[in-house]
C-alpha cells in the first residue's frame, strides 16, 4: 500500500483540484473566442530556462513557435550532444568524482534493493537499483562549473552555442505534460525536473510541449497543438537542411567565422533555423512520450503521423511511451469500478476535467479523445509505432491501457506493459514522489525499452 504521507497529501492534492475544476466550471473563461489561450496556471510553480550545462548537465531553452497561440516548447538538450573529445573529458573528470547525481534524488546505495513490476504477462520480475556516481557539473564551454562564468557580459549571450566541430546527433523525443488538460504546464518544477531525468537517461533531446489549456481552448486545441510541434520538428530539419546546403555553397572561409550567419533568416532578419536542433537533433529517431493526459496527445499524434506517412519526411515516430494514459469509456473496466476513489485522481473528478476538455455538444466518455478501443477510431492498430504503456497498482485508469496494449499486441505491435506495485497515478511525474526510487527505476526502464527503436545500426541496445 502507498504510505501515509502519500495517502494524506493525495487527501489535500484531491481537495485543492476539485475546487479548481469546480470554479472553472462555475465560472468559464471561454467566453470570449480567443485562440490564443494559455498555457500554465498562476498556481503552478515555474523552473527557469538555463542555457548552459551548468545545471546538472542538461541545457534549456523556451521557444514560442506559434504566433497566433500560446503554443511553446521547452528543449532538453543533455551534454552528451557534445563531440566525443569533450565527453572523454568528463568522463576523466567523473571517474575522480564520488556522490550520488543531484538530479536523481536519493537512490538506494545496497544494489540488493529492489522494486517490483510486472510486465506484459502479468507476472512480476525485480529490477535493481545501481548506485550512481555524480557527474560533474560542466558549463558549455566544457570548464568546471563556476557561477561567474555564467553571467553575461555586455548583454552577451553566455549559453551553449553550437560549434562546427562538436555535432553529434541525438534522437528526438516530443514530451506532452499531465494535468486533465485543464492545469500543468511544460516548464513547471516538477516537469523540467523529469525532461532532465529522461534527457540524461536515454540520451535524446526532449522536447516538452507546452500546449493550450482548456477550458479555455477545447478539444481538438491540445491535439492539433501537439501535431502542429511535429511538423514545425519537420520544418526545422528541412531548413537546417538548406542552411547547410546554402553554408557549403559560400566557401570554406566562413565556415568557421560565420558559422552563425549562413542560417536562413526572415523578413525581418531573425534566423528561422533553432540552432540547437540544426546541430544536435536527428529528427529520423523521433520518440513521443506522454503523461497522463499528455499520453492521449501522444497517442493522438502517433496516429496522425501514421496517416500522413512521407509527408512528414524526415520525422519519422519509431515508438511512443504512454504513461499512467488518461483513457476513460461508459462501459467501466473492473479497476474504474473497484479503484473509483483511487489516490490523487479519483474518476468522478476526471469526468469533471473531461467535461471542462470537450465541447458541451461532444461531451461522451466513448469520444475518440477518450476512449482508444472505439471502433473505426483511426488507422488500423498494426501500423500504430511500437508502444510502451506503465501503469500504476492503485490507479483506477490501469485496466483500459493494459487493454489497449493487448489490442495492439494482437496485431503484432511491439506493445509491453510495465505495471508498478503498490504505486499510484502519476507516481514517476508528480512533485512529492519524483525523488522516491520508484521513479527513477520507472526511468530507467523506459529509457532501456526506448533505446531499442532509437540506437544506431550496430550499436542496438539489448533488452
Amino acid at each position: 500500500m502507498p504510505s501515509v504521507a502519500v495517502k494524506l497529501y493525495s487527501v489535500f492534492f484531491k481537495f485543492l483540484l476539485k475546487h479548481r475544476l469546480q470554479s472553472r466550471i462555475q465560472n468559464p473563461l471561454d467566453d470570449d473566442g480567443s485562440s490564443f489561450g494559455v498555457s500554465s496556471r498562476p498556481e503552478e510553480s515555474i523552473a527557469a530556462a538555463n542555457p548552459s550545462f551548468g545545471d546538472g548537465g542538461v541545457a534549456t531553452k523556451d521557444i514560442h513557435i506559434d504566433p497566433l497561440t500560446f503554443l511553446s516548447i521547452r528543449i532538453f538538450l543533455p551534454n552528451t550532444c557534445l563531440g566525443s573529445d569533450l565527453s572523454s573529458k568528463a568522463a576523466r573528470v567523473r571517474a575522480g568524482t564520488k556522490g550520488s547525481n543531484p538530479d536523481f534524488g536519493s537512490v538506494p546505495k545496497d544494489p540488493s534493493s529492489s522494486l517490483h513490476r510486472r510486465n506484459s504477462y502479468g507476472s512480476y520480475e525485480t529490477g535493481n537499483l545501481m548506485n550512481r556516481t555524480d557527474s560533474n557539473r560542466r558549463n558549455s564551454y566544457d570548464c568546471l562549473n563556476d557561477d561567474s562564468s555564467l553571467k553575461s557580459e555586455g548583454g552577451v549571450y553566455r549559453g551553449y552555442s553550437p560549434s562546427v566541430e562538436n555535432c553529434r546527433k541525438l534522437p528526438v523525443m516530443l514530451q506532452f505534460h499531465g494535468g486533465g488538460f485543464v492545469s500543468g504546464s511544460s516548464d513547471s518544477v516538477a516537469n523540467d525536473f523529469f525532461c532532465r531525468r529522461i534527457a540524461k537517461l536515454c540520451d535524446v533531446i526532449v522536447l516538452a510541449v507546452g500546449y493550450r489549456l482548456a477550458p479555455e481552448n477545447r478539444f481538438p486545441a491540445a491535439f492539433e497543438d501537439g501535431l502542429k510541434v511535429l511538423h514545425w520538428l519537420a520544418k526545422q530539419a528541412n531548413l537546417a537542411e538548406c542552411s547547410k546546403s546554402l553554408g557549403n555553397t559560400r566557401g570554406a572561409e566562413l565556415r568557421k567565422a560565420d558559422v552563425h550567419q549562413r542560417h536562413i533568416t526572415d523578413a525581418f532578419g531573425a534566423s528561422m533555423v533553432e540552432p540547437w536542433l540544426a546541430a544536435h537533433g536527428d529528427p529520423s529517431r523521433c520518440v513521443l512520450l506522454g503523461v497522463s493526459c499528455g499520453a492521449n496527445i501522444a497517442d493522438y499524434v502517433a496516429c496522425k503521423s501514421v496517416e500522413v506517412g512521407r509527408l512528414l519526411d524526415p520525422v519519422k515516430v519509431v515508438a511512443q511511451v504512454l504513461m499512467y494514459p488518461f483513457f476513460i469509456g461508459s462501459i467501466p473496466t473492473h479497476s474504474e469500478i473497484k479503484l473509483a476513489n483511487s489516490y490523487f485522481y479519483d474518476k468522478a473528478m476526471c469526468i469533471l476535467a473531461w467535461k471542462l476538455f470537450l465541447p458541451e455538444e461532444e461531451f461522451s466518455l466513448d469520444h475518440p479523445a477518450a476512449n482508444p478501443l472505439i471502433p473505426d477510431r483511426g488507422p488500423p492498430l498494426k501500423r500504430m509505432p511500437p508502444t510502451l504503456s506503465v501503469v500504476a497498482e492503485h490507479d483506477w485508469m490501469r485496466d483500459r491501457a493494459i487493454a489497449y496494449s493487448e489490442e495492439l499486441r494482437k496485431v503484432n505491435v511491439d506493445a509491453p506493459v510495465l505495471e508498478y506495485k503498490d504505486a499510484v497515478h502519476e507516481f514517476a511525474t508528480l512533485d512529492m514522489l519524483l525523488k522516491t526510487p520508484q521513479a527513477q527505476a520507472c526511468a530507467e526502464d523506459i529509457a532501456i525499452w526506448v533505446k531499442k527503436y532509437i540506437s544506431l545500426r550496430g550499436h542496438e541496445f539489448s533488452y
